[in-house]
């Protein structure tokens, strides 16, 4: 059976067991995905809780969602999946936040690398970066909204990493990162990759000291967002292999 399409809504916007959306969210149920009135539909809020509810009726400016006697549940997760990826020019890293979020990462940290071309977002760019990641959820019936970390330094990331995830930084040598991730099977997980470049050896050093694996991602040169994308695709696909098991 299809799933149904899913839309975001903050948990204030629940009242008496309905929800009433409006702006993007509405334009997009009735222009875009052209549902009607007894239509079934899923709402995600911003705690990944889902809720399962029909279109009662479409008002000019307005939708009435009437929420199901079912208890909300929490969106299933397999476990902390972060990307840590090197900021990069225009269009390329919208890019990559659309598509991270489309292949379930939990959390993008972007890198002020010290080989960065862009020295740091404006808070519109972030702002856009948040509208992308959670379209691309609401498309891809990911398991939760991507959240969207603060720029930081590779320095500030190895002090803000929780200590219980396994941490691998990409490189263009070392043991592959699938039969890394196979061997470790780590509940958590964070992924860093350069801006481009890739990262200098003072960065590498001092995720070295912090005990980061260095992983390979195959024997071709690739773009930042590329890597990033790469990486992000062979670790969610091991984490599912290992969740159905």
């Amino acid at each position: 059976m299809s799933r149904p399409p899913r839309f975001a809504i903050t948990r204030s916007m629940i009242a008496s067991g309905a929800v009433r959306l409006a702006g993007p969210e509405l334009h997009h149920l009735r222009d875009v995905m052209r549902l009607h009135a007894g239509a079934d539909i899923a709402l995600i809020d911003e705690t990944n809780i889902e809720y399962v509810g029909r279109i009662e009726r479409l008002e000019p400016h307005q939708a009435i969602i009437a929420l199901s006697d079912s208890v909300p549940r929490a969106a299933p997760t397999t476990g902390e999946l972060i990307l840590a990826a090197g900021l990069i020019k225009g269009p390329r890293m919208d890019f990559l936040v659309e598509k991270a979020a489309e292949l379930g990462a939990s959390q993008l940290i972007t890198l002020l690398c010290a080989r960065s071309v862009v020295r740091g977002p404006g808070a519109q760019r972030v702002e856009r970066w948040r509208r992308l990641a959670t379209a691309a959820a609401k498309q891809s019936l990911a398991p939760q909204r991507m959240a969207l970390a603060p720029p930081m330094t590779v320095a500030e990331l190895v002090r803000a990493v929780p200590q219980e995830t396994f941490a691998v930084v990409c490189v263009s040598d070392g043991p592959p990162l699938s039969a890394i991730l196979r061997k470790a099977a780590p509940r958590g997980l964070l992924l860093a990759c350069g801006a481009e470049g890739g990262f200098d050896p003072v960065e590498l050093a001092l995720m070295r000291d912090a005990g980061y694996c260095a992983a390979s991602l195959g024997p071709n040169r690739l773009r930042a967002e590329t890597a990033a994308l790469v990486a992000l695709s062979i670790a969610a696909a091991e984490i599912h292999e290992r969740s159905g098991r």
